[in-house]
């Protein structure tokens, strides 16, 4: 396996028509239909950036804009935004695309994923490539997120 790898290396994106079994009963896109389309984009990233099979182990942050409905189409792309040893938070943005092309933010997650090995236990991931400007700001955003989370398990319930 590569050491490190590009983030356009696994950028994943998905198209769906929201159908009839899609809604709820305000007529809008059921957030769990939203939520499973999500989970599975950032699992496909995960999976190309660690060669590995992946679980999710936490929707860190998501986030409702604007509704959706009934013969929409939907497009959800996902992009690695930080990496540690074995887990990759995936940032998962999902747009309503009009029939003229136009597109309008509903939805955006963060989620992190940890790579497996065949026993199911954590295995190291390749580092990232960092590119852009919007990348290296993303990945330093990851690393804050990454600290809370870390704060977060070790405090009490």
């Amino acid at each position: 396996m590569n050491n490190e790898k590009r983030v356009s290396d696994s950028k994943t994106e998905q198209i769906q028509i929201i159908l009839p079994q899609h809604i709820n009963g305000y007529h809008r896109l059921f957030g769990g239909t939203l939520m499973e389309w999500v989970d599975i984009v950032a699992s496909v990233v995960a999976r190309r950036h660690s060669e590995a099979e992946v679980t999710t182990v936490a929707i860190d942050n998501l986030q409702f804009k604007a509704p959706a409905y009934v013969n929409s189409t939907v497009i959800l792309i996902g992009r690695m935004t930080y990496v540690g040893r074995t887990s990759m938070e995936v940032r998962v943005d999902t747009y309503v695309e009009s029939l003229s092309g136009e597109r309008y933010k509903v939805n955006k997650a963060y989620l992190v994923l940890v790579a497996l090995d065949e026993h199911e236990r954590p295995k190291p991931c390749p580092g990232l490539i960092l590119e852009t400007e919007e990348e290296k700001r993303e990945w330093e955003a990851g690393q804050k997120r990454n600290d809370l989370r870390k704060q977060r398990r070790l405090e009490k319930y």
